[in-house]
């Protein structure tokens, strides 16, 4: 079959075979390729944030001919999921996966207990505090209550960042047990800055004390000048959620350090509590 008219000479040329519609998966269950397709493409723009990509760059990334990457992105920005810039030739996540995600941050439970008691939290020591949720090897940030005296250039709810960097993440690895740990992992620890451990060997050493300690510590692991502590969220086994605290080196001490930990303890009692009442509202509406 012809190329369409309107396809840019890059996916003219690798026109190739149509791919198979669905492929087996352990279990029995199939994917339907297309679906499949266009799930890693959205996932792969969204990782992107704000750089956008060539049809080029996102064909070899996917492994997906040029011609089926061009179609997918034509579909997919008609309908608002991908947008393109004024020459046509750049793509990035459309404003529909923003209206999906806010409509998940806004019918999430646990996002609802988590928000007022980062408040409280950030009034009362005024520093920025996290809510976060472990998703395969990441961790979403689904809330984040800034300091009046740091505050980032950007939101950081809906980013994704590698759990064995953060203390998010390492708050709730350290949950797991020891077979299910590789489940959370990328093969390759790289350094987010020269503080990341990018040893596995360190990293578990380091989960072993992130639970005699009682929670998780990040020394510029993923942020130079930041320390962060987190606690997991003990009302689902294992946890996926957490709440964590980002304070400048220049002014934490160890009793700050201490003070902050021990709110956040008494926050986490709260939410758990809260979740409690949740979990019980939601099992008698079934």
């Amino acid at each position: 079959m012809a190329a369409p008219a309107d396809l840019p000479d890059e996916a003219r040329q690798a026109e190739g075979a149509p791919e198979p519609e669905s492929s087996e998966r352990p279990g029995g269950v199939r994917d339907v390729k297309s679906a499949a397709r266009t799930l890693e493409l959205l996932e792969l723009l969204a990782a992107r944030q704000n750089r956008p990509a060539r049809l080029r760059e996102l064909s070899e990334a996917l492994g997906m001919p040029r011609s089926s990457c061009y179609a997918l992105l034509r579909t997919l920005a008609k309908y608002g999921w991908v947008r393109t810039d004024t020459s046509g030739t750049m793509y990035g996540i459309g404003i529909r996966a923003l209206i999906a995600g806010t409509s998940y941050l806004d019918t999430d439970p646990y996002l609802r207990i988590a928000k007022p008691v980062l408040d409280h939290l950030g009034e009362q020591l005024d520093e920025t505090f996290h809510f976060g949720r472990l998703d395969g090897t990441d961790v979403v940030y689904l809330a984040t209550r800034e300091s009046g005296q740091y505050l980032r250039p950007y939101s950081r709810v809906g980013r994704r960042l590698p759990a064995y960097s953060t203390s998010l993440g390492k708050a709730l690895l350290a949950e797991r047990p020891a077979e299910e740990l590789a489940n959370h992992l990328p093969p390759t620890l790289a350094a987010l800055t020269p503080h990341t451990l990018t040893d596995r060997e360190a990293l578990v050493e380091d989960l072993a004390h992130t639970r005699e300690r009682g929670y998780a510590v990040d020394q510029q692991e993923n942020s130079v000048g930041l320390h962060c502590v987190a606690l997991p969220m003990r009302y689902a086994t294992p946890p996926l959620d957490a709440i964590s605290c980002s304070v400048p080196l220049a002014r934490l001490t160890p009793a700050r350090e201490a003070d902050i930990v021990a709110a956040m303890r008494r926050a986490r009692e709260e939410m758990e509590r809260s979740a409690t009442s949740v979990a019980m509202g939601i099992a008698g509406g079934i």
